[in-house]
């Protein structure tokens, strides 16, 4: 699953494919084993595609895979490197209060969900652990992090485990777990965080890092997935 036809595109050429982008909610087949699926940007898309498409096709696995960009930490994740999250986390889902941030599973809302993150499939991490140049939290926001302190926030809200950010992953993670599917999020980091004049893009180098990733997912065999 992607979310925007740039991420697509790169997918579609990593697997040597000379298909048409789908349309969004969508899904092409990339041979016997993956499918590719646009949900267009933003966690509702990403909830709703996901959940239709595991609905209509059953897959074995659901991969979220896209760019991102990396937050403040000790040990910042380069632009260009991969991520694979080992936690997805709604990171701005709660209530903002004059003494600090409630998650949503905190708040108290009847019918909230259990937790304010989504834990990958361990067995899947471990098959894609080999693509990735980090493995950490990645937060998925509503609104992405244009100044220094709501990236340094964020980056609080992961306990400064974060990574990364984006926009679908945990939503992404929510509807697979939902219905019982194993998922991932696997990402490369096109920008950092923070003041936007600062955020160093390299989007041209993120998307050719995807590309690179579905050639090596394209020679994997094994049980269908949904991409």
């Amino acid at each position: 699953m992607v979310a925007a036809p740039a991420e697509a595109r790169a997918i579609l050429a990593g697997f040597g494919s000379n298909a048409s982008i789908p349309d969004e909610w969508n899904s092409i087949s990339l041979g016997a084993s993956f499918d590719l699926l646009l949900s267009g940007v933003g966690k509702a898309n990403a909830a709703g595609a996901t959940s239709l498409a595991i609905a209509h096709t059953a897959p074995s696995r659901v991969l979220n895979l896209g760019i991102c960009g990396a937050l403040p930490h000790a040990e910042p994740v380069k632009i260009g490197e991969s991520v694979l999250a080992t936690r997805c986390l709604l990171a701005d889902e709660g209530i903002e209060t004059p003494s600090g941030w409630i998650p949503l599973a905190n708040a108290g809302f009847p019918g909230a969900i259990d937790a304010d993150s989504i834990s990958p499939d361990a067995t899947f991490n471990q098959l894609l652990m080999p693509l990735a140049d980090r493995a950490g939290v990645i937060a998925t926001v509503s609104s992405c992090s244009g100044s220094d302190a709501r990236a340094e926030e964020i980056s609080r809200r992961c306990s400064l485990e974060g990574l990364a950010e984006a926009m679908e992953g945990a939503a992404v993670g929510l509807a697979s777990a939902r219905q019982g599917t194993p998922f991932a999020e696997l990402r490369v980091v096109s920008n950092r965080t923070g003041n936007r004049e600062s955020q160093g893009w390299d989007l041209a180098g993120a998307i050719a890092g995807l590309q690179s990733i579905a050639a090596q997912l394209s020679a994997l065999v094994g049980t269908r997935s949904s991409i």
